[in-house]
């Protein structure tokens, strides 16, 4: 089954999928210990982590691809990547698809917000016509080759347009060919549930902290019809907040002693990272590396 079909079977089960945002392969890791089917990789985690930068369209195709890759690697959970407006006119967005696709990525979603994008939860954010955010939309589904890849619509029009205008979106990005739809910034379980009323494709809604988004709770959501749950930066900002306790204490107190409590042990990592079967692997081709040495070296002797 390739990487879309499997993101496709997850959303169509009857519990909402909770997929956690991953900024990096050692994360996603994390992710999957705990229990998580799925996996997101946030533009704005590319552009935070990766290059210290906000998240205002300043990351390329080939940034996100290099965390993208890592990811894939490092697991087999599906992937859903953020590819904000697709980086590019129609031959940028088909060669998206046909990356993202070949790094192993199991869905993206495309907004449609104006080129120059700003965060979903932030003012004075602004949308291209519907016209041309379905032109992005079919130059994505005709690029894909494996029809289960998952080419999600993310209208960001609710927040300046109102519910009535993005369900209206949202039905003609379904009619341009997007496998499932992102409401973006949505405030109440009336406006998810007027979504899934509406469009006849899996709703994701977004949970991300500090936004304009209640912290609905999975049950809720399910009751309002919703298919999939975001958590893009959940971990990054408690992981964020916990490095910098760390330097804190350590620059105050010229030790680490204080913090050594907050901190994952050298076992606990290795156990994430399977680090001791490497190591076994790496004694056997070891020994025999040696054994073989000393066949040789007995041979000329004799």
């Amino acid at each position: 089954m390739s990487a879309g079909r499997k993101f496709r079977k997850l959303a169509a089960r009857r519990k909402p999928v909770q997929i956690p945002g991953a900024i990096n392969a050692y994360s996603a890791l994390l992710a999957e210990r705990a229990g998580f089917e799925a996996l997101y990789l946030s533009g704005a985690g590319v552009a935070n982590a990766s290059f210290g930068l906000p998240d205002l369209g300043v990351t390329t195709l080939g940034d996100v691809l290099e965390d993208a890759r890592r990811i894939t690697a490092a697991t087999d959970l599906p992937l859903l990547v953020d590819v904000d407006t697709g980086f590019g006119s129609a031959f940028n967005i088909a060669r998206t698809v046909r990356e993202m696709e070949r790094a192993g990525v199991s869905a993206i979603h495309l907004e449609d917000q104006e080129q120059a994008k700003r965060c979903g939860h932030r003012p004075n954010k602004a949308t291209v016509a519907t016209a041309e955010m379905c032109d992005r939309i079919k130059a994505a589904v005709d690029a894909r080759r494996d029809e289960g890849f998952v080419i999600m619509a993310r209208t960001d029009a609710f927040a300046r347009e109102g519910r009535a205008a993005a369900l209206e979106r949202a039905s003609a990005y379904v009619a341009a060919g997007a496998d499932m739809i992102f409401a973006e910034a949505l405030y109440t379980l009336n406006d998810y549930a007027a979504f899934t009323r509406a469009i006849a494709k899996p709703v994701l809604a977004n949970l991300t902290e500090f936004g304009l988004t209640p912290y609905f709770t999975v049950e809720e959501l399910a009751g309002a019809g919703v298919k999939l749950v975001l958590y893009p930066l959940s971990a990054f900002r408690a992981m964020s907040k916990a490095a910098l306790a760390v330097y804190e204490a350590i620059r105050a107190h010229g030790t680490q002693k204080a913090v050594l409590g907050s901190m994952q042990t050298r076992e606990e990592l290795y156990s994430v990272l399977d680090y001791h079967a490497y190591e076994r692997k790496l004694d056997e081709l070891y020994v025999q590396a040696t054994s073989k040495g000393k066949r040789r070296r007995g041979g000329k002797r004799r």
